[in-house]
């Protein structure tokens, strides 16, 4: 069995032949095994983009309150540990390491505390013909990082959806509220190719009798269909809840009163504010068990963190972070880029999954973008720099270049961007990693 954190990430890419593999019978099945029965309220966050930032709100918010919380999102940038946090704190090298020793066991059969008798020790040979259970990466983090809440005792947990939401590990438990951040095109492999069927997949997590919070406009009808056939009480952005911006503050109002005067997010985009008002309507549903004060609010707001999220880094020439990696977050960012104050050159370093909507990403920040910087991912789904190259150049764009690494793609920006210019990083959590990796970053 493994020892060090290292060792067991290592182990767990290769338990299961698929990166992805949707479903919830084998891990419910190894849930059962260890009898994991949260105490405390559940509230899960899926949607297209926007649900990094409605986590972290939710977490700052709780936190600012006085209450223990467990947030478990993904992915991560730089450390495993960045999934899993108790009380703001990444979970420990050997929090982890315990965790997921305990998951194993049951995987395999050897670990039973929800079976009324304990199972013998078998021989390897003996748990591959009998009771071993393969997970995925995924699926086996989020059984260990539920483990992690109970026994550290959390007051609430936030569980971030991984890919969907009706066939994603994190669904196993029952959201007490249940939020969707947003619907657009991505994942057609596995969710659909529209909007209604992508809705139909997220929609996966809403339960009967509970509230499911929509934090978009524009509402797609499998939402409001998924919602009344299981029974939940649905809460749409514009309808049961919603804001209103003023200069430099502005107001929540929603089904359970009002919040008026509130600091803006210290998260970039005018995006965040669909996020925020999903987060504080996330809130009122659950005030009955866990009230949180006007301070508290305002607190969590301005001292909320997250990396990668149109993460500004000064100097000159001015870094941004971005993870966009669809259209629709893509355009989330042209709109920002755009509010800032003009920039004689914008560079774009940009590296990107090949099963990504390419094409749309670069129509989005075309106008915005003077350079691409295009470069390789070193992952199996990665598209190669002169794969993403034709693409850019598709789109009509001349100013492209192309290097094997983003590090190198990085450095070539700063070699030649004035002191006024500024350069984007975008299109992956990889290509925000590497970055991070090369300037000698932290996550926030």
């Amino acid at each position: 069995m493994p020892n060090t954190l290292a060792e067991w990430l290592s182990y767990l890419e290769k338990l299961h032949p698929k990166t992805i593999a949707l479903g919830l019978e084998r891990v419910a099945q190894v849930r059962q095994r260890l009898n994991l029965q949260p105490y405390f309220p559940i509230i899960i966050v899926g949607g297209t983009n926007g649900k990094g930032s409605v986590c972290a709100m939710l977490e700052s918010i709780l936190s600012a309150a006085g209450y223990r919380v467990g947030c478990y999102t993904s992915p991560h940038l730089l450390d495993y540990n960045e999934r899993v946090r108790v009380g703001k704190y990444p979970a420990n090298d050997a929090e982890l390491c315990a965790a997921f020793k305990k998951i194993e066991l049951a995987r395999n059969g050897q670990l039973d505390i929800g079976g009324l008798t304990s199972p013998p020790v078998l021989s390897r040979e003996e748990r591959e013909q009998s009771q071993e259970i393969p997970l995925t990466y995924f699926e086996f983090g989020t059984l260990a990082a539920m483990q992690m809440f109970i026994e550290q005792k959390v007051d609430v947990a936030i569980l971030e959806v991984g890919l969907g939401g009706r066939l994603d590990a994190v669904n196993i438990f029952d959201a007490d509220c249940a939020v969707v951040t947003s619907i657009d095109i991505d994942h057609t492999d596995y969710l659909g190719d529209t909007r209604e069927k992508i809705a139909f997949e997220k929609a996966g997590i809403f339960r009967a009798g509970k509230v499911a919070i929509f934090g978009d406009l524009d509402v797609p009808q499998a939402i409001r269909t998924q919602a009344d056939k299981v029974g939940a009480e649905l809460w749409c952005l514009g309808n049961e809840f919603g804001y209103t911006a003023h200069q430099g503050q502005w107001d929540f109002h929603g089904k359970a009163g009002s919040r008026s005067a509130l600091p803006y997010p210290a998260l970039r985009g005018s995006y965040q504010m669909n996020n925020a008002s999903a987060a504080l309507a996330a809130l009122d549903v659950l005030k009955g068990k866990m009230p949180v004060s006007m301070d508290a609010v305002r607190r969590g707001l301005v001292e909320v963190a997250l990396s990668g999220r149109f993460q500004m880094i000064p100097g000159k020439p001015m870094l941004i972070l971005d993870v966009a990696h669809n259209p629709h977050a893509a355009r989330s960012l042209a709109k920002t880029l755009a509010s800032l104050p003009p920039s004689p050159k914008t560079y774009a370093v940009c590296a990107m999954l090949k099963d990504k909507d390419i094409a749309g990403v670069v129509a989005a920040l075309k106008p915005q973008v003077d350079m691409w910087l295009v470069a390789g991912i070193e992952a199996t789904r990665g598209a190669s720099a002169d794969e993403l190259g034709r693409m850019v150049e598709k789109a009509e764009v001349s100013n492209v270049e192309r290097f094997d690494t983003v590090t190198e793609a990085l450095h070539h920006a700063y070699n030649q961007a004035g002191e006024n210019d500024r350069i984007v990083a975008l299109g992956s959590f990889y290509t925000v990693a590497e970055v991070m990796r090369a300037r000698g970053l932290r996550c926030a």
